[in-house]
């Protein structure tokens, strides 16, 4: 039947779709994704909605026809609801560029909680890299910057002088950072190449994930332990957020280190793990230069009594 021809349906017209060919598909795949560029999407969500996209042209969907879509959806048993809903998303994206107007089904996606692993694993991973690799995540760990965050950063954001890092090109509608690092990082940071104008100089971040794939399966292979084998970018973030939350019990503080503009996303960093409370570690300063040690030791000033400073950190 051509394109625009009507058949009769249970008392209402309905219009058949016409069949499209995969490279037809595929074709309007392409004019989608370069849309999405024009608008400025995140290079993320263009990579993401294209292969989900791809993935249902593969299963058999005409992408102009929804019901064709629901149809196969609901025979993919083996997929969950969460891969449903992402892919439902960019299917939407997809009809609302082309001005069609579908009920689609919804999904009830489950956010489950981020693995958290030890200070000590973080600093094996760290230690086993190379060293662009070992000075990218040891930046992820003070930072807790997304790793496109950290891959886009330049010499012009790091501060030698305040000795601070600059989150100046924030991801996912986040706010830009300025974040403290420690001498060691300093030091890590000032031994790479100034050749480029950014700081770290993978060709993209798919490279620099399939370089720290590698070193992750070394690392687990080489030490036993297969829970590094669960550590991915991201979760130095979560790793960051989790032990600021424990440390100081101030959800506004991982808030702006996160970048985060609410709460919404910040909650979960409340119950990953139960670290016991084993009290504070007293110290005392009488000059200045002793206070200034305690607070670079990560003390926090207290009170003032007999002429002494008194300054905790929690053990």
């Amino acid at each position: 039947m051509r394109r625009g021809d009507e058949k009769l349906g249970r008392g209402k017209k309905e219009v058949e779709v016409p069949r499209r060919s995969e490279v037809d598909l595929k074709g309007a795949i392409v004019q989608f994704l370069w849309q999405l560029k024009k608008e400025n999407r995140s290079e993320d969500t263009i990579t993401t909605y294209g292969y989900s996209l791809e993935i249902l042209v593969k299963r058999g969907v005409n992408l102009f026809d929804p019901e064709n879509f629901k149809d196969v959806m609901a025979r993919q048993t083996d997929w969950t609801e969460t891969r449903k809903h992402n892919i439902t998303k960019a299917y939407r994206c997809f009809l609302n560029q082309h001005g069609i107007k579908a009920t689609l089904t919804k999904y009830k996606v489950t956010r489950k909680l981020p693995f958290i692993p030890t200070e000590e694993e973080i600093d094996q991973l760290i230690a086993s890299g190379y060293k662009q690799m070992a000075t990218l995540l040891q930046t992820l760990k003070e930072t807790a910057a997304r790793i496109g965050e950290t891959w886009k950063l330049e010499w012009d954001d790091l501060d030698t002088e305040a000795r601070t890092l600059n989150i100046s090109h924030p991801e996912k509608g986040c706010n830009p950072r300025k974040r403290p690092i420690s001498a060691k990082l300093m030091t890590m940071l000032l031994s790479l190449p100034r050749n480029n104008k950014r700081i770290f100089t993978y060709k993209s971040k798919d490279v620099a994930g399939k370089t720290f794939r590698a070193l992750r399966k070394r690392t687990a292979k080489k030490l036993g332990n297969p829970r590094l084998l669960k550590i991915h970018f991201h979760t130095f973030r979560h790793w960051k957020a989790t032990m600021e939350y424990h440390k100081t019990k101030d959800l506004i503080h991982v808030m702006q280190i996160l970048g985060h503009k609410s709460l919404r996303y910040v909650l979960i960093y409340t119950q990953l793990i139960d670290i016991p409370d084993e009290g504070y570690s007293c110290k005392t300063a009488k000059t200045i230069q002793e206070a200034t040690q305690l607070i670079e030791g990560g003390f926090e000033y207290v009170t003032e009594m007999e002429g002494y400073k008194l300054f905790r950190k929690r053990k």
